[in-house]
C-alpha cells in the first residue's frame, strides 16, 4: 500500500513537464508560420516601381529608308542574295535601265528566279537598249548588278523619300507606273567637268503587301541624249 501511493504522484509530475514543452513548440511554430506570411515588401515596391519602356514605332519613312539602306548596302558589297528577302513575294522584282519603266520590256523576276539567277550566273539576259549608241545590252544578273544597277550607288551623296532629285530630258513614269508605292532615291549631282550632266539616280520602288513593305522596282536614271 505505501509503495503504491509513491507512484500515483510521480507519474502525475510527468504530466505537466510535458505540457510545457509542447507550449513553447507551438508558439514558436505560430511566429515562424506568421514571418513565413509576411510578403517581401521591398521587393513588391522594387517590382511596382519598374517602368517597362515600349519598343519606338517607325513610320513609314523611317522604316522604307532603312530598308533601302540595307539594300544598298547588300548592292555595293555585292551579298545580292540579301535582296531576295525584300523583294515582294507575288509580284516580283522589275528592272528598269532608265526613268522610264517599260512593263513589256524590262526584266522582272521573282524571288526564287532571282535566287536561280544569281547562281547560275553564266546565264545572260537582254536588258534594254543603251541610250546614245542603241547597243544591246546583253550580260548576266550578277554583272548587272554590279556594272550597272549599283554602279549608281558608288558615288550617291544624297538620299530622298518620294522625291525626284535627278531629273534630265528622258522621261519619267514612274508615278504612272506605280501609282500607289513609295520610293527612296539615291542621287550623285554628278561634277564640275561635265556641268553636272554625269549625274546618276537609282530608285527602290516599294509596296505594301500583307502589313509589310517589299521592293518591287529598282529604277536607275541618268542625264539621256
Amino acid at each position: 500500500m505505501t509503495i503504491s501511493t509513491i507512484k500515483k504522484p510521480f507519474s502525475l509530475l510527468l504530466k505537466p513537464a510535458k505540457l510545457f514543452l509542447i507550449v513553447p513548440m507551438a508558439a514558436a511554430l505560430a511566429v515562424s508560420a506568421c514571418q513565413s506570411s509576411v510578403p517581401n515588401t521591398p521587393q513588391q515596391n522594387e517590382s511596382a516601381n519598374t517602368v517597362v519602356t515600349p519598343a519606338p514605332t517607325l513610320s513609314k519613312q523611317q522604316q522604307l529608308t532603312q530598308q533601302a539602306k540595307d539594300i544598298k548596302q547588300a548592292l555595293v558589297n555585292k551579298n545580292y542574295q540579301a535582296i531576295t528577302s525584300h523583294i515582294h513575294p507575288t509580284k516580283g522584282v522589275r528592272f528598269s535601265m532608265y526613268a522610264y519603266v517599260q512593263p513589256n520590256k524590262d526584266k522582272v523576276f521573282s524571288r526564287q528566279q532571282f535566287t536561280q539567277y544569281l547562281k547560275e550566273s553564266r546565264i545572260k539576259f537582254t536588258w534594254g537598249e543603251k541610250d546614245g549608241t542603241g547597243n544591246i545590252y546583253i550580260t548576266t544578273l550578277p554583272d548587272y548588278l554590279n556594272t550597272w544597277v549599283a554602279d549608281d550607288l558608288y558615288k550617291a551623296n544624297s538620299m530622298s523619300y518620294n522625291a525626284f532629285k535627278g531629273s534630265g530630258n528622258s522621261l519619267n513614269n514612274l508615278k504612272e507606273k506605280y501609282p500607289n508605292t513609295d520610293f527612296v532615291e539615291f542621287y550623285s549631282a554628278g561634277t564640275e567637268q561635265y556641268s553636272g550632266m554625269d549625274w546618276r539616280a537609282l530608285r527602290l520602288v516599294f509596296e505594301a503587301y500583307k502589313g509589310q513593305y517589299y521592293l518591287v522596282a529598282i529604277v536607275n536614271d541618268q542625264w539621256t541624249i
